[in-house]
């Protein structure tokens, strides 16, 4: 019954963010576009609910040339870049996402597809819910903690769905706002994610196998 209920208040809380956020939205927009002359919002691949994937929408931070899959060299970051994602003002068109019924305001964060493709059946469930823009797994670490903390996070909050975990995240993420701590931890970071995911899920699976021939044997 409750998602029912969030459902309704996503798209009333996102219609009235879009009301107040108007104008700061089309300034941030105009900035971006005056700095290098690229476009203002960024697109790109996540996993939503059960696996399916959607494009999240968000204020580009980086430079027009920069490549999010180029290992070899760091993010750039565009002036007013560093200044939206360090605030999170980044994250404001997902409201988008949110009244296009992608995304809740509160629930895992959605990943690229390359860490649902490595992750385990248990470790899957936390995309039974919608993903959200912040969620329990931020409010206790953020990227400050492991992949896999933040996958028992998600975890933990998918078991407890309910409304009064959701009221205290939106309390704890205020504060995690103005902290501005753990807030990116850039491609390099993203790829050691998903490394430590296979590692982990290849070990599970050849710890498996052996129970299972000492099963039949």
């Amino acid at each position: 019954m409750y998602k029912y209920v969030k459902r309704f208040l996503d798209i009333i809380v996102s219609l009235i963010v879009l009301v107040i956020f108007a104008i700061p939205m089309l300034i941030i927009a105009i900035a971006i576009k005056l700095e290098d002359r690229g476009p203002a919002f960024f697109k790109q691949e996540r996993t939503g609910k059960d696996g399916k994937n959607f494009k999240l929408i968000k204020f580009r931070s980086m430079k027009i040339n920069n490549d999010v899959r180029d290992f070899k060299k760091e993010d750039e970051f565009t002036k007013i870049g560093k200044f939206i994602r360090s605030t999170s003002l980044d994250e404001i068109p997902q409201i988008f996402n949110i009244i296009k019924g992608d995304m809740s305001f509160i629930g895992p964060r959605p990943w690229i597809p390359e860490y649902y493709a490595n992750m385990n059946n248990k470790q899957r469930k936390r995309t039974s819910v919608l993903p959200g823009i912040t969620g329990l797994a931020q409010v206790s670490g953020r990227n400050g903690i492991s992949i896999i903390d933040k996958i028992n996070y998600d975890l933990k909050y998918v078991e407890n769905y309910s409304l009064k975990q959701d009221i205290s995240i939106v309390i704890k993420t205020i504060v995690t706002i103005f902290k501005r701590e753990n807030v990116d931890i850039g491609k390099f970071g993203i790829k050691d994610e998903i490394d430590i995911l296979k590692k982990q899920n290849k070990k599970n699976i050849k710890i498996k196998e052996n129970e299972d021939q000492l099963v039949n044997v």
